[in-house]
């Protein structure tokens, strides 16, 4: 008994489809940059499209105005022998119909290859600008900044997370970094 053939207008894309997939998917970095996942808040309307669009691991502080000297006997650089930043680029996207004010900072957390989680900061580095403590976008508004992560300079990156309401809406984007 012969099998049914797909109409050839069906057959026609999913030819197009099956050639381009290799291509669309390698269109994703290998650190899951490019990806974008759209997020829930727990407010009717909170909508927002993530994308992952780079990490620089590691991130080097940005310059800052001479500090003041430390005083005698302080450990001012005790954090930065043992410890490394590191700069995640997100765009947001206000896909919904409430206006989107939020923390990204605290709406991001990397996981280590160990499980550790770390909560981002707004810490600048020369990887480019951070975003301001609190991101105001109005539907259809977008804005592309970076969360900075401080992590042990042995642990390992394994993935990035961001959820809506500063960490705490259930709908949360993954970004797999290894």
């Amino acid at each position: 008994m012969r099998r049914p053939r797909p109409p050839r207008r069906l057959r026609t894309p999913l030819t197009v489809l099956a050639l381009l997939a290799p291509a669309l998917l390698g269109a994703l970095g290998p650190d899951g940059s490019g990806e974008t996942i759209p997020l829930s808040g727990t407010d009717p309307g909170q909508h927002l499209d993530v994308t992952l669009t780079r990490a620089v691991d590691p991130a080097e502080p940005a310059p800052s105005p001479a500090p003041a000297p430390a005083p005698a006997g302080s450990d001012s650089d005790s954090d930065s022998d043992s410890d490394r930043l590191v700069a995640v680029e997100f765009r947001l996207e206000n896909t919904g119909t409430a206006v989107y004010q939020d923390s990204p900072a605290k709406s991001s957390h990397l996981l280590d290859s160990d499980g550790q989680r770390f909560t981002g900061s707004n810490t600048a580095t020369t990887a480019g600008p951070a975003f301001p403590d609190t991101v105001t976008l109005a539907p259809g508004g977008s804005a592309l900044g970076f969360v900075t992560f401080r992590l042990p300079n042995d642990a390992a990156l394994a993935a990035v997370q961001f959820a809506l309401d500063s960490g705490l809406a259930d709908d949360v984007g993954h970004w797999s970094l290894s």
